[in-house]
């Protein structure tokens, strides 16, 4: 199971996907023409004035969690397979969860906004997310040949 390469992209999917819950992804600037300057920190788990951060929560503590069961699958690999995709498309959902948080920030304070380094994350889980379903299919053609040379 760990000597398979899906495995450690998974497990760095894994470990990318938990330091994600607590570092900071948006920065929340009052406007220079307020009277005070006010900064929020919005990571996963909340920190900005912000109510119902749930959304972002949400698929920032699934996309680790569905890449630790994805490792334990690894007999399954078209479920593995199904499985990843799924994480991808979790991936990309945290992006819209996030542009729908800036969104309503900047309709409701007037703040600007500003994207930390720590936002790309979820973009990298998913190129390793993918590189491991490519990987998983691999291996699925490699059984299925040598089922049919049997």
């Amino acid at each position: 199971m760990i000597q398979r390469v899906q495995t450690l992209y998974l497990l760095a999917v894994v470990a990318l996907g938990l330091t994600l819950m607590w570092l900071p992804v948006l920065q929340l600037v009052t406007p220079e023409e307020a009277t005070e300057l006010h900064i929020w920190m919005l990571t996963p788990l909340g920190g900005a004035p912000l109510q119902g951060l749930w959304g972002m929560t949400f698929a920032t503590a699934l996309i680790p969690l569905l890449a630790l069961v994805d490792i334990f699958l690894y007999r399954k690999r078209i479920m593995q397979a199904r499985l990843n995709i799924f994480t991808v498309l979790l991936c990309l959902g945290w992006y819209g969860v996030l542009a729908l948080y800036i969104w309503l920030a900047v309709i409701s304070m007037g703040v600007e906004w500003h994207l930390t380094p720590w936002a790309s994350l979820p973009l990298i889980c998913m190129i390793l997310t993918l590189m491991a379903t490519r990987a998983i299919l691999k291996d699925e053609a490699l059984v299925r040949a040598a089922d049919r040379i049997r």
